[in-house]
C-alpha cells in the first residue's frame, strides 16, 4: 500500500494506544456458519418500503409529500464530475471544501431522488436517477483526496476503502434496492455498473486485504471508522451481492470488523472523540447491530451486553443542555441530537433515559428529526419509519446529574442550585482526534458557556498533519490549562494524567489528578497534582493546583477561555457577563497574580469557522501570570455566581 495513503489513514483515524481487550463480542458468539444460516437471502430482504403502497401504509402524507419535494428539487440537478483540478485543491492549498461541494451535493441529490421515486412510482425521477448513478459511478475515487493524502488524485490500481468510499457503496445498494428493476428497464449494463464498481472498490479489498488499513487494527484501539465503514459495508453487501455464501461471509467478516472496535473501548464504553464524534463511532455500532437483527430476523443480537449498555449511556452522560455537548478534543460544543435514532437506540437496550432523551430531542428539534440529508443513509430511512412510533414528545428529560468515565478520565457534574455543569477530564495526548488538553475543563450554566473548550476549526491539509499542534485550538496554552516556563503540553501517549481520581457526593463532585507528565522536560515539572472541583456546600467551582518545579521557574500562567464579556480592572477578580446576562466572578490572589485578556486569531483556512461556531461570539482567553515564583507552591481559583 502506497505510504502516504497508510499515513493519512492513521491520523485521520487517529494514532491510539489504548489498551486492547480481545473480548471479540461477536466472534465468540456467532460463527460464519450461523450466519450463513440465519441471514435471509437477499429476495426475502426487505427492510424498508420500495412501492408507494408500502410507503402510504409506513408514513404519513406530509412526510411522503415532503420526500417527493426533495426529490422535484433535485430533478433538474447537474450531476457534475469531479475534475482533476479540484481533486488537487487539497495538496494544492490545502481546501477540502470545493471537492466536498462537488462530491457530497451529487450523492444528497441523488438520495433524495431514489426516495422521490419510490415513495411516488411514475418513473419521473428515473432520468435524474439514471444520470446521478452513472456519474458516481464514473469517478475515479468514490472518496476524498484528504484521505489519500499527498498524491492528490487517485491510484486506480490500488483503490482505497475510506468513511465516504464506503458511504458511496451503501448509496449504490440503496439505488439497486429502490430503483433496480427500473434501471434494468432503461439499461440492463447500469446496475451491472453499480455492482462491479462496488464489488471493485470496497467487497475485494475488504475481504482480501482489509488489514492494511489502520482502523482494522488487531493491536491498537481504532476509532469511528471503524464502525462507519462496518456499517456502510453491511448495508451494501446485503443489498447488492447475489452470491448467498459471499454475500453471508462479508457480513461475518464485517462483524469480526466491528469487534476491533469493541475491543478498544475501556469497559465503561467512553468516546474519547467526543459526542459529535459518538455520532459516528457509537452510533455507528448501532447501526451495525440494527442491520444485523433484521436481516437475521434477531437471530444476531448483542444488545444485552454490558459493554454495549455503556456505550450507549456514554452520550447523555456528557449532555450539558439543549444543543450544548462536552466538547473535549476535536468535538463541536454543539451539537443538535438525532433524536429518532436515540429513541431506537435506547429501546433496543432497554435504557429508558435514553428512550426519553430521544422523545426531548424530537421535539425540541423536529426539523433534526426528519433530516434525510448528509451520511448514514440508511439509518435516516430507519429514522423515517420510526416517525410514527413515537406517541408523544417530552418537554424534558432526567438527565444525569454525575458521571465518571474511568477508561477516558472524564467527569460531569451538574448543581440544581447553581445550575452549573462542570465536566473535566485527564487521559492523554494520543486520544483520537487529539488536543493537547490534560486537565482541561468546562463549566456551563444554566445551559450556556461560561468556561469554554474552544473547539476544533476546519478541516484542512494541516489539520491531520505534522503541523496540526502549530493551530492555535489544538495547543494547551488555548485550554484551561497552566503555562508553565513559556511551555504547554506536548502530543503523544506518554504525555498523560496520572493518580487521577474521582469524588462523588452531595457536598461536591471533584477530579484529582498529577498533569506533570503531560508536558515536556524543558517545562521543569516535578510534579503538578490538580483538583478541579463543584463545590455544591459552596456553590463555586474550585481549581486547586498544587505544584513542584525542578528548580525555581521564570514564569507560570494560568488559562481560561470563554466567550463572556470581560472585566479585569479590579485586582483579584475576573468579571465575566455571558451573552445570556448571567454574571460571574472569577477570584484569585491579587497579591501572586496580574490578570490580562486577548482574543486568539480567526485568521486563515483553519479559523474560519470560529467566526459563528459561538453564535458569534468571539473566543476570548483569560491570562492570569504570577508575581510570586517559587520552586513549591499551591494555587487556588474560584469561579462563582456574581
Amino acid at each position: 500500500m502506497n505510504k502516504l495513503v497508510l499515513f493519512l489513514i492513521v491520523l485521520g483515524a487517529s494514532e491510539l494506544y489504548a489498551q486492547v481487550t480481545p473480548r471479540n463480542i461477536l466472534a465468540q458468539k456467532y460463527t460464519v456458519q450461523q450466519v450463513r444460516q440465519t441471514l435471509q437471502p437477499k429476495s426475502q430482504y426487505h427492510p424498508y418500503p420500495t412501492t408507494p403502497a408500502e410507503w402510504q401504509k409506513a408514513l404519513p402524507d406530509s412526510i411522503l409529500k415532503a420526500l417527493v419535494k426533495a426529490g422535484e428539487v433535485s430533478l433538474d440537478y447537474q450531476f457534475q464530475p469531479v475534475s482533476a483540478t479540484v481533486s488537487l485543491d487539497f495538496v494544492r492549498s490545502g481546501d477540502r471544501e470545493r471537492h466536498r461541494g462537488v462530491a457530497y451535493n451529487k450523492r444528497y441529490a441523488l438520495t433524495d431522488l431514489l426516495l422521490a421515486e419510490s415513495v411516488e412510482g411514475k418513473g419521473r425521477f428515473m432520468e435524474a436517477i439514471l444520470n446521478g448513478v452513472w456519474s458516481i459511478c464514473e469517478e475515479s475515487f468514490w472518496g476524498v483526496p484528504a484521505h489519500i493524502r499527498d498524491t492528490g488524485l487517485p491510484d486506480v490500481e490500488n483503490p482505497v476503502v475510506e468513511l465516504f468510499s464506503a458511504e458511496t457503496a451503501a448509496l449504490m445498494g440503496l439505488a439497486d434496492y429502490f430503483v433496480g428493476d427500473k434501471l434494468d428497464a432503461i439499461n440492463p449494463l447500469v446496475c451491472k455498473r453499480m455492482y462491479y464498481e462496488t464489488n471493485r472498490r470496497i467487497f475485494e479489498p475488504m475481504l482480501t486485504n482489509s488489514d492494511q488499513y489502520s482502523w482494522m487494527s488487531k493491536t491498537r484501539s481504532v476509532n469511528n471508522w471503524n464502525p462507519w465503514i462496518m456499517s456502510n459495508w453491511m448495508s451494501a453487501a446485503l443489498l447488492l451481492e447475489k452470491d448467498e455464501a459471499r454475500r453471508a461471509d462479508m457480513i461475518h467478516q464485517s462483524m469480526l470488523g466491528l469487534d476491533l472496535y469493541l475491543n478498544g473501548l475501556g469497559e465503561d464504553g467512553g468516546c474519547d472523540e467526543g459526542p459529535s464524534y459518538w455520532t459516528a463511532a457509537g452510533a455507528s455500532v448501532y447501526d451495525c447491530l440494527e442491520i444485523l437483527d433484521e436481516a437475521t430476523k434477531g437471530k444476531v443480537n448483542i444488545y444485552d451486553n454490558q459493554l454495549i449498555q455503556n456505550m450507549g449511556t456514554y452520550f447523555y452522560k456528557v449532555h450539558i443542555d439543549g444543543n450544548y455537548f462536552v466538547n473535549f478534543a476535536d468535538a463541536d460544543p454543539k451539537l443538535v441530537p438525532d433524536g429518532l435514532l436515540l429513541y431506537r437506540f435506547g429501546n433496543a437496550l432497554n435504557d429508558q433515559r435514553m428512550v426519553n432523551m430521544g422523545r426531548w430531542a424530537v421535539g425540541r428539534f423536529p426539523d433534526r428529526a426528519l433530516s434525510v440529508s448528509g451520511f448514514h443513509r440508511f439509518r435516516s430511512i430507519e429514522n423515517l419509519l420510526t416517525a410514527q412510533k413515537i406517541d408523544k414528545t417530552l418537554p424534558s428529560y432526567d438527565k444525569v446529574q454525575d458521571a465518571w468515565l474511568s477508561d477516558i478520565q472524564v467527569l460531569t457534574a451538574r448543581d440544581a442550585n447553581t445550575d452549573f455543569f462542570l465536566a473535566t477530564h485527564g487521559g492523554h495526548n494520543a486520544e483520537s482526534h487529539n488536543h493537547n488538553d490534560v486537565g482541561d475543563f468546562i463549566l456551563y450554566s444554566k445551559g450556556e458557556p461560561v468556561i469554554i473548550d474552544a473547539g476544533r476549526g476546519n478541516y484542512t491539509a494541516r489539520t491531520f498533519s505534522a503541523q496540526r499542534y502549530e493551530l492555535w485550538f489544538t495547543q494547551s496554552n488555548y485550554h484551561n490549562l497552566p503555562i508553565i516556563n513559556g511551555v504547554g503540553q506536548k502530543a503523544g501517549r506518554e504525555y498523560e494524567a496520572t493518580e487521577a481520581s474521582s469524588t462523588i457526593n452531595d457536598r461536591e463532585a471533584a477530579l484529582t489528578m498529577n498533569i506533570a507528565k503531560a508536558y515536556p522536560a524543558e517545562a521543569g515539572v516535578a510534579s503538578w497534582k490538580r483538583r478541579v472541583a463543584l463545590n455544591r456546600a459552596k456553590d463555586q467551582v474550585e481549581i486547586l493546583d498544587d505544584y513542584a518545579m525542578q528548580q525555581k521557574p521564570s514564569s507560570i500562567q494560568e488559562v481560561f477561555m470563554t466567550i463572556a464579556d470581560v472585566d479585569t480592572a479590579t485586582p483579584g477578580q475576573v468579571k465575566l457577563t455571558t451573552p445570556d446576562g448571567q454574571s460571574f466572578m472569577l477570584k484569585y490572589d491579587a497579591k501572586k497574580w496580574s490578570a490580562s485578556s486577548d482574543f486568539p486569531s480567526t485568521e486563515g483556512m483553519e479559523y474560519r469557522s470560529f467566526k459563528t461556531k459561538w453564535d458569534s461570539h468571539p473566543v476570548q482567553r483569560i491570562l492570569l501570570t504570577n508575581k510570586d515564583l517559587s520552586q513549591k507552591g499551591k494555587h487556588s481559583f474560584t469561579i462563582s455566581r456574581n
